[in-house]
């Protein structure tokens, strides 16, 4: 077939958008859009005219019709196919179907029209791999704004966290009766340990001082922040340096982000807290098989308290998966080799207080199916009223206990709401994201399958791909935790606290 133009137009055969695939002057273009609305005639029951040069072909969506402009060569079966994929397109950017909105989505739909149509003749390419061209996600993008949010969200804490201790250094300088001042502060110098969790400010710029501008006592009215002041509490702090032009993210809000939980101090945390973090991202395919997983971990040390700067953590590590484990810069790695303890190079010096601080980072990477946490298999398969999907879970590592579970399976649009039958667990349909959500609470040995069946009015197997799948745990992948931490003189052995967070960063049946 010789496709010549696509279009949509109103019922006086107006066009709202036009795309040639072949080259054609606007005249033309324009004299045969015009022609189309005089050629139709009522009463029939056919959805295609032809003149002595062309042939149009056409299909009513509400108030609008979704016209084709083909050679009389062409195959109308295949014109017709070709048709009703340019249908299905167009509700994906224009819920409405009026006027409006299709000129505010021209642009996308042009883009997706050109998806369809390559030179005038019709590319293999079925509605979700249109998405996915016309998406261009950026799985980069992704990560670089959880961490950006994660840095803004560390910058605040230390924000705040400088603004208690001047605070607090201000009462006991106006108790001994000297005036109030700005000290060197408690940043540490260039020397001190860098970890792999740095904190930036938000902006390109360097920060104003804001502090400097509080110490000062001025004669005239002032509206500047006065640390100094009862009234004043530590939000007053954020607020100002917001005035001041930086962007700062408000660490009150619950991100649902797993990297974000890592930032938020636990309540109960000793002097010596211990901190696994653990993100999967994974790909396999729909017809089976492991394309790629990769595991990235971390083991981060927090240390409140002066007394217990210089430590050493005793570690185990019980690995028959082949991960490869890294020692910070700072860290005796021939002492961790030889009997798995983690403390400096230099005995002297002690770790960072109120900061965390990466010693020890581990990688995995594999396409052994078997070492999959959670593997799902979808059945789509098409039906006389539409289709019919079954999707199973399989716990493939049964010491594992996985919590928030949610599969999210696509679902092909102006087919309506999926109808759920059998479903083990929770499931739910995201009409603005044509997501269908199927939700668990708890997978481990006592339920380490389950299985969902629904059906839809219409669609493509195609459709339902790519399923994606998100959870959290709270034992590690990668079986490496802390087991005594003790003092580096005497072994006296420290009370110590330890978070363990497992989460899945990307995992996507494609």
């Amino acid at each position: 077939m010789v496709l010549l133009a696509a279009a949509v137009c109103n019922r006086t055969g107006k066009a709202l958008i036009s795309r040639q695939f072949v080259e054609m002057t606007r005249s033309r273009i324009e004299g045969l859009l015009a022609a189309f609305p005089k050629l139709m005639s009522t009463g029939k029951q056919h959805t295609f005219v032809e003149t002595e040069s062309v042939r149009y072909v056409y299909q009513p969506l509400e108030k609008l019709y979704v016209l084709l402009i083909t050679t009389k060569a062409s195959n109308i079966l295949e014109d017709l196919e070709t048709l009703r994929l340019f249908a299905k397109v167009i509700p994906e950017y224009c819920r409405n179907m009026e006027e409006t909105e299709i000129s505010e989505q021209a642009f996308s739909l042009i883009f997706a029209f050109d998806e369809i149509v390559a030179l005038g003749y019709r590319e293999n390419v079925n509605l979700a791999q249109i998405r996915t061209f016309t998406e261009m996600d950026s799985h980069e993008e992704k990560v670089f704004q959880a961490v950006r949010q994660t840095q803004e969200k560390e910058a605040l804490e230390n924000m705040r966290r400088k603004a208690k201790e001047i605070q607090q250094r201000n009462r006991e300088m106006n108790k001994g009766g000297r005036n109030t001042g700005i000290g060197s502060g408690g940043s540490f110098g260039p020397t001190s340990f860098r970890t792999d969790v740095p904190v930036i400010e938000s902006s390109g710029e360097p920060p104003k001082s804001s502090y400097a501008k509080s110490s000062i006592k001025s004669t005239g009215p002032s509206k500047a922040l006065k640390l100094g002041s009862k009234k004043k509490d530590v939000d007053s702090f954020a607020a100002q340096i917001q005035l001041e032009g930086e962007k700062v993210a408000d660490s009150s809000k619950t991100s649902s982000s797993a990297i974000s939980k890592s930032s938020v101090p636990a309540a109960n945390q000793e002097n010596v807290h211990v901190t696994v973090e653990e993100k999967l991202v994974l790909t396999a395919g729909r017809d089976g098989g492991l394309q790629n997983m990769e595991v990235h971990g971390i083991m981060k040390l927090r240390l409140a308290d002066d007394r217990v700067g210089r430590v050493k953590l005793c570690t185990i590590c019980n690995d028959t998966k082949g991960i490869q484990i890294q020692t910070h810069p700072n860290v005796d790695k021939k002492l961790f080799v030889a009997s798995s303890q983690v403390a400096l190079k230099n005995p002297e010096k002690p770790f960072p207080m109120n900061q965390d601080v990466g010693v020890l980072k581990w990688r995995l990477q594999t396409q052994d199916e078997a070492l999959i946490p959670l593997s799902i298999n979808c059945w789509p398969s098409e039906s006389t009223s539409g289709c019919e999907v079954n999707i199973e879970y399989e716990l493939e590592q049964a010491d594992m206990q996985l919590e928030d579970v949610c599969i999210s399976i696509p679902c092909p649009s102006g087919v309506g709401s999926p109808i759920v039958g059998d479903c083990d667990g929770d499931s739910h349909y995201d009409t603005h994201k044509r997501l269908l959500q199927w939700r668990l609470p708890f997978i481990d040995g006592s339920n380490k399958s389950g299985s969902l069946e629904f059906t839809v009015n219409g669609g493509h197997p195609d459709d339902f791909f790519p399923l994606s799948v998100t959870f959290i745990s709270k034992k590690p992948y990668c079986d490496i935790q802390v087991t005594e931490v003790q003092q580096l003189d005497d072994g006296h052995p420290e009370k110590f606290s330890s978070d363990v967070l497992f989460f899945v960063e990307k995992y996507e049946i494609v």
